[in-house]
């Protein structure tokens, strides 16, 4: 399967995932008196949106080239990471507003059986994140990455409120709001969260170098193909699943134009076949000395 559909099915599995979790959620925190797991439903009903950019991204992504977009389209995936860091801000606020509100409003305590659908819900989301991270790394999807981590502060958010409600039924009279403090710090933690989502996509947008490992790949391979001698300057720019290369490669000085030609034509098809992650491949020849 390409990378571009393991993106995509990876994207559905999210939303549905999400959109269940909403609903078990809101239904369970509304029945058992938990505003730290009606919090949690407001998150993972945000969750669903965010999810549904992912998916429309990637399906924009990978339209190919055309005359507009001589690189493709790819550079959307950080756009629509951008997108989702803003529903994760989002949903921070709002967490954090209702936190504070129901501190201040008297309430009763939670009931216990909130915690065994907690339990279930962190076991679920932290097995989500893994499973979207993991397909992040095998389809370089920035935005899957974005997904990922809005299942991982899902999960913070469940944890907090399972210790919250815990202690608001152990210590009993007067811990009624311990949820509530619980959510409110949940949200902190997925602003600092947001900010490390954030920090990589703007890097792609701005073309940041941040891709060594890559680099090193490309100059190991290029000197496989006979008659290049090294290379020299090598950029590496990321735009969607795909990285563009521009490489200097070095070979004898005294071969033709054509041999150069084509010695060009040879290291990139190379790097293409034996590295299917890079997108456009422009190779400059340099004479040796």
């Amino acid at each position: 399967m390409s990378p571009e559909k393991t993106a995509i099915q990876t994207a559905y599995f999210s939303i549905f995932g999400n959109l269940g979790l909403a609903l078990i959620k809101g239904i369970a925190g509304f029945f058992g008196n938990s505003y730290a797991l009606i919090a949690d439903a407001i998150e993972s009903t945000t969750d669903v949106f965010s999810s549904l950019l992912v998916l429309f991204g990637l399906k924009y992504a990978r339209r190919p080239a055309d005359e507009n977009h001589p690189y493709g389209h790819g550079k959307i995936e950080p756009l629509i990471t951008f997108l989702v860091v803003a529903f994760l801000v989002t949903s921070a606020t709002i967490i954090a507003y209702e936190s504070i509100q129901n501190i201040q409003t008297p309430h009763k305590a939670p009931k216990s059986w909130t915690l065994l659908v907690l339990a279930g819900i962190i076991i679920w989301k932290e097995a989500s994140f893994r499973i979207v991270m993991k397909r992040s790394k095998e389809t370089n999807s920035s935005s899957l990455k974005a997904d990922a981590w809005h299942h991982r502060s899902d999960a913070i958010t469940s944890v907090m409120a399972f210790i919250g409600i815990s202690i608001a039924l152990l210590l009993g009279e007067g811990y009624e709001t311990a949820d509530d403090w619980a959510a409110l710090f949940a949200s902190a933690f997925i602003l600092y969260n947001s900010y490390l989502i954030f920090r990589p996509a703007l890097g792609e947008i701005m073309d940041e170098h941040l891709y060594d490992d890559l680099l090193e790949e490309i100059r190991e391979e290029a000197t496989q193909v006979p008659g290049i001698l090294g290379t020299e300057k090598c950029f590496i720019r990321k735009a969607g699943m795909k990285y563009h290369v521009d490489l200097h490669a070095i070979v004898d000085g005294s071969i033709s134009v054509k041999e150069g030609h084509e010695l060009s034509h040879r290291l990139k098809d190379h790097l293409r076949r034996e590295l299917p992650s890079l997108g456009h491949v422009l190779i400059h020849i340099e004479p040796e000395g």
